[in-house]
């Protein structure tokens, strides 16, 4: 999302700092959906994402700060309407709390960097992992591999 990009003076793909800003400067920054997703704790309505049946090569990123979290061979086809994955990038690209609401019992899926609101992972997944997690593509952007590859490696490992 080229709209994330220009307005947003916290995304980045190379930075691993934490990104704490307040929900009215979110508000000014991001896109309205992707606020409403990643802010607000929304969901899209499920088929709707152009990463659900997306199949390239690369890496999928925070919309809102540019956190590396997903790679493309850990993405599967789960049927649920969301794009699902088995494996984050790494441990700290991924934040887990407990959600409560609607009635259910579910583990929330945050980023790792600026705490937005990616959907919910579920032990129903495939091997390796076993897990699923079912992402809203609202807060994705995803990175063909070469250009992924050139952004992951100019990253600080941790």
């Amino acid at each position: 999302m080229d709209t994330t990009k220009k307005n947003n003076s916290v995304y980045s793909k190379s930075d691993t700092g934490k990104v704490v800003l307040a929900d009215e400067e979110w508000k000014k920054i991001l896109p309205q959906d992707v606020f409403y997703i990643a802010r607000m704790k929304g969901t899209e309505r499920p088929g709707t994402s152009k990463y659900d049946k997306f199949s390239e090569t690369g890496t999928y990123y925070c919309a809102a700060c540019g956190n590396g979290l997903f790679k493309s061979d850990t993405k599967f086809e789960s049927g649920c309407g969301w794009p699902s994955f088995y494996e984050p990038v790494s441990k700290s690209s991924i934040i887990y709390t407990p959600d409560n609401t609607h009635g259910m019992q579910r583990t929330e899926v945050q980023c790792g960097r600026c705490k937005a609101h990616l959907g919910h992972v579920f032990d129903d997944g495939p091997p390796p992992t076993g897990l699923r997690y079912c992402i809203n593509g609202v807060v994705l952007d995803f990175e063909k591999a070469k250009e992924a590859e050139k952004s992951f490696k100019e990253k600080p490992q941790q």
